[in-house]
């Protein structure tokens, strides 16, 4: 969840007068300095939650993995005072997705018990997790329902119409293996699904990355499901 509330939503106006002060009582709990190198886990789906991770500015991906070693990619964070953990730290259960560091980056290690007991306090600042986490659910409900319900293209193409107005901070990456896990496929198959857009006129590859040659169609696309 990022700390600084979303611009819509019931209490955004009465959250944005209290977000400093809510950044300055999870800073007033213990915590640590820890310095993150490229490639280490802040968190690791299946293991036990030991601290709330706050991340000032960097950048993070998330996965989550399967048994048969598939695995899903959330996308990339940039990180505006960033916390990971407050799922787990409410409902008490192992991290649920892997929590990655993408660039070298200073994050603050946040006691849990100290968290707790501010909570219980001042339960005021438990609507900052109430209306974040609500907001994160609902993005990811949209994310997971269209990765379930429609085809890879259909999902690329949603994706490239959407992602300037998303409400998120999450991005594509730059290479084909994690951006085809991000659609919960393979390269083979994403690569397919990418040259189906591209026979059609809608998008064209600018490196590793496309763009839209002609939106009305591509929106066109997606409206016809």
């Amino acid at each position: 969840m990022q700390l600084a509330p979303y611009a819509k939503g019931r209490f955004a106006g009465h959250l944005d007068q209290q977000q400093n002060a809510f950044r300055e009582a999870l800073l007033n709990c213990d915590h640590q300095l820890l310095n993150m190198e490229q490639g280490q886990h802040l968190l690791t789906q299946g293991e036990a939650l030991d601290a709330l991770y706050l991340v000032p500015e960097g950048k993070v991906s998330m996965h989550i993995s399967a048994i048969n070693g598939r695995r899903f990619q959330l996308g990339e964070v940039n990180c505006h005072w960033h916390l990971y953990g407050e799922m787990e730290f409410f409902t008490g259960t192992v991290c649920q997705w892997s929590v990655v560091a993408e660039a070298r980056m200073q994050i603050r290690q946040i006691c849990l018990k100290s968290v707790q007991q501010l909570l219980l306090k001042q339960p005021e600042y438990s609507l900052f997790f109430a209306s974040a986490l609500a907001w994160d659910y609902q993005d990811s409900l949209d994310i997971y329902t269209n990765r379930l319900l429609h085809t890879i293209s259909y999902n690329i193409a949603w994706d490239l119409l959407h992602r300037p107005q998303t409400q998120t901070n999450l991005h594509g990456f730059g290479k084909m293996d994690p951006e085809a896990e991000r659609f919960g496929t393979t390269s083979r198959v994403f690569r397919r699904a990418v040259k189906e857009l591209i026979d059609k006129g809608l998008v064209e590859k600018q490196g590793a990355s496309l763009k839209i040659l002609d939106f009305d169609r591509l929106k066109q696309f997606v409206d016809q499901g």
